[in-house]
């Protein structure tokens, strides 16, 4: 028998090591200015056109100015396979595809008629206070900005609060993006008639960090940085174009170094020759990579308030910007929970939807001396668990506040 030589293969790991670089190379505007170029085919992440192709969106009504427009209806009610297969699609959107789409009707007007009552109701006690918060990239004076409006709408009015988050789709949309466990936090923003467009930028988290900060961020977590936060936007009024809805960049979330590029009055020119707006009516969402360069429009109108419930949705493992009291928001709401989660009239993923807004779905950060991992598991049960099992057996709401109190304990360092 003869034994034949083996053969020889160049494996990876015996060529010489290439270090990877941890900065970017200096940013170059004509390729950003290819990417989002409606007919380019330059691209950063994967191979692909800049345009816009319906086929490859199957579950949108359309496409508007490059961007996906989906309708709230046929996001609902789907089966496990379905819903699967539309949190992928949603989530190819904002990676590798234009970095925004729309829901049309995502909450119903009327439930947003509801909230914006009771919100309206909370801007007037803060304005008349000298309370009233200010804008990231828009100059003051012109518009009204409440912050932590979701603890606040749930103290306000805990009834429409629950109407309004018990919502399977929203939560599908956030899924998407981010995976089980997600973190959400809400800010209202009216823009007065006169309200001058907000400034060109990224959001939260490097968006928020002046370029000689992010310059100093492996290019890597810059890059990782927008898989740790979904953008949303929920219309609480009309917002015709002429009322400055959103101007949006498609495809430009695909540029690596944006980051630092966004403050480039280069960049900020090719923003201004290439964004789109989108018309919205009252109760459509918009949802989009924070990565993707973006800005506020101007409001032409002579008496048009164009209102919106802006939604930052986190990663469980990323730090959110604004810290609610969720334990507060349970008590405020919790009369409305156990109604809920009786009432055959909600289907099951609007029921999981309030809950899961409502509560911690992370297990961390704890104290694992007080609250070690269970036998059979490697993390502690997070509030999330231990809310549903309360609302499984009916607990009231002083139980509750119990409950709560317990956890607050076993997480206290």
């Amino acid at each position: 028998m003869t034994l034949e030589a083996a053969p020889t293969h160049t494996w990876p790991l015996a060529q010489p090591r290439r270090r990877v670089p941890r900065a970017f190379t200096p940013a170059d505007v004509a390729a950003f200015d290819a990417i989002c170029e409606p007919a380019s085919l330059r691209y950063v992440l994967t191979p692909g056109s800049t345009t816009t192709n319906a086929a490859d969106y199957p579950l949108a009504r359309e496409v508007a100015s490059n961007i996906p427009i989906y309708d709230a209806a046929d996001l609902r009610h789907l089966g496990p396979e379905a819903r699967d297969a539309a949190m992928g699609e949603l989530h190819d959107v904002l990676l590798t595809g234009p970095g925004v789409y729309v829901v049309r009707d995502a909450v119903p007007a009327a439930i947003v008629d509801r909230a914006t009552a009771a919100l309206e109701r909370i801007i007037k006690r803060e304005e008349g206070t000298g309370s009233g918060g200010g804008d990231h990239f828009a100059a003051p004076g012109h518009n009204s900005r409440v912050w932590n409006a979701f603890g606040k709408h749930a103290a306000e009015d805990p009834a429409s609060f629950a109407a309004y988050y018990a919502n399977g789709v929203l939560a599908l949309c956030f899924e998407s993006w981010l995976g089980e466990a997600w973190a959400v936090t809400a800010q209202v923003n009216v823009v007065r008639p006169g309200g001058r467009a907000q400034i060109v930028h990224r959001d939260y988290h490097l968006g928020f960090q002046s370029p000689a900060t992010t310059s100093r961020v492996p290019y890597l977590s810059q890059l990782a940085s927008q898989l740790l936060t979904l953008q949303g936007a929920v219309a609480h009024t009309d917002m015709p174009l002429e009322s400055g809805p959103t101007l949006l960049l498609p495809y430009s979330q695909t540029y690596g170094p944006g980051y630092e590029a966004y403050s480039v009055p280069a960049f900020q020119d090719v923003f201004a020759k290439r964004s789109v707006q989108l018309p919205l009516r009252k109760g459509d969402a918009l949802f989009f990579n924070p990565a993707l360069f973006h800005a506020a429009g101007s409001n032409t109108t002579a008496d048009l308030h164009r209102a919106a419930n802006l939604l930052q949705v986190s990663a469980a493992w990323g730090k959110p910007m604004e810290s609610v009291d969720r334990a507060k928001v349970l008590l405020d709401v919790w009369d409305e929970l156990v109604a809920t989660w009786r009432d055959g009239s909600l289907s099951h993923a609007d029921k999981d939807a309030l809950v899961a807004a409502c509560c911690d779905g992370y297990s961390f950060p704890t104290n694992l001396d007080k609250d070690p991992p269970p036998k059979d598991g490697y993390c502690p049960a997070p509030m999330l668990d231990v809310v549903r099992c309360a609302l499984g057996r009916g607990a009231n709401k002083v139980e509750a506040a119990e409950l709560l109190a317990q956890l607050a304990e076993k997480r206290r360092a």
